[in-house]
This record gives structure tokens, sequence and C-alpha cells, in this order.
């Protein structure tokens, strides 16, 4: 088989080839079924090793180009898979390795639930006055406000470590400030178990 793509970034059994990095988006985007931000899709693919980010991109425009994917915005941020791409995907998703594919399914589903945890439990920073910086958390259970906290931090990589870190695991947060507020010292022994697991 002829490589299109150099190695830098990909992992062994990964994809080198345009044409397989194709078969896989089509796959990814029929079983995710819905519309998926390009940027995001491309960052899947080469942040698990899967493909090159290069030839990601090529074979992205080469399928928009034969109608097997195409952008649903004006601005060519979003894609959504045609008639022809299920097909594609239908029909030669056996010619990757199921390792690849299951890889690829698997981390599209962990990036999905992360953005869904960062839509549902939003949290800006902001410069604070004299220096520092205001991290404000809003808890939500996706259709209400279950709590917003506002902390100081003293500089930018403290607060975007703390962003990381609440993202990790908002219920945990909710709990912990919760048993604190109400007093409820076997609530705030348990989350601190689990903080240490």
């Amino acid at each position: 088989m002829e490589y299109d793509a150099f190695a830098g970034g990909i992992e062994p059994g990964g994809l080198r080839n345009t044409a397989e990095i194709g078969i896989l988006i089509c796959y990814m985007l029929d079983n995710i079924n819905k519309p998926f931000p390009k940027d995001d899709l491309v960052s899947v693919i080469q942040e698990n090793g899967i493909a090159n980010y290069f030839e990601t991109i090529s074979a992205v425009s080469e399928l928009v180009k034969c109608k097997n994917i195409e952008y649903i915005d004006e601005n060519n941020e979003t894609l959504q898979i045609t008639k022809n791409g299920r097909l594609i995907s239908r029909q030669l998703h056996t010619n990757l390795s199921l390792s690849v594919r299951q890889k690829a399914i698997k981390a599209t589903a962990k990036f999905m639930e992360k953005r869904r945890i960062e839509r549902e439990n939003p949290v800006s920073i902001r410069k604070a006055d004299g220096g520092g910086y205001n991290v404000t958390f809003r808890i939500t259970d996706g259709i209400r406000d279950l709590m917003s906290l506002t902390l100081f931090v003293p500089d930018l990589s403290e607060a975007n470590a703390v962003k990381r870190n609440f993202h990790k695991n908002p219920e945990r947060t909710y709990s912990i400030v919760l048993a604190a507020v109400i007093g409820e010292k076997e609530m705030i022994n348990e989350a601190l178990k689990e903080l240490k697991r």
C-alpha cells in the first residue's frame, strides 16, 4: 500500500493513506449521526494518533469535493455525512482495522462527553481589578443553574488549571460545596475519599 503521509504523530496501526482516512471520517460521521464541527473531528483523529493532521484535512477536502460529506453552515465549520458518504461507511469500513474503528468511536464519544460537560457547566475566566483572575463556575442540570461560584486566583495558568480540574468532575465540586455549606461531615469525607482515588 502506498502511503500519502509521513508518520509524525501517528501511533502504530494508525492511518497514513488519504483514502483510508476518508473512509474513517465517513465511518465516524455515520456513527455520530449528527452534524459535527470539522475542527473537532480533525482534533479527535490527530490527538489520538490515528492520522496526521495534514492528511486528515486533505481527506476532508476530498470528501467535500466528492459530495460524501458536506458543510451545513456558511462558515464551513460543521460537517454532516451525505447519502454517498453513508454508502462508503457501510460498504468500506471493513477496509479499516477493527482497532482503528473502535479507537476512533471511543475517542469521539469521550470528546462529545467532554464537550457536553463543558457546555452544561460553563467556566469563565476574567481579569480581576488589581491583578489576578476571577474564575466563575456554573453547574447546571442542563436546564437550570444548580450553583454558581467565583474564585480568585493569582495568575492565568492557575485559572486554566482550575478550569480543567473542574471540568474533570463538576459533580464532585457541587457535592463538596453542598456538603460544606449544609455541614454534612460524612458527605465531605466521602467526597474527599473520592478525590484521592
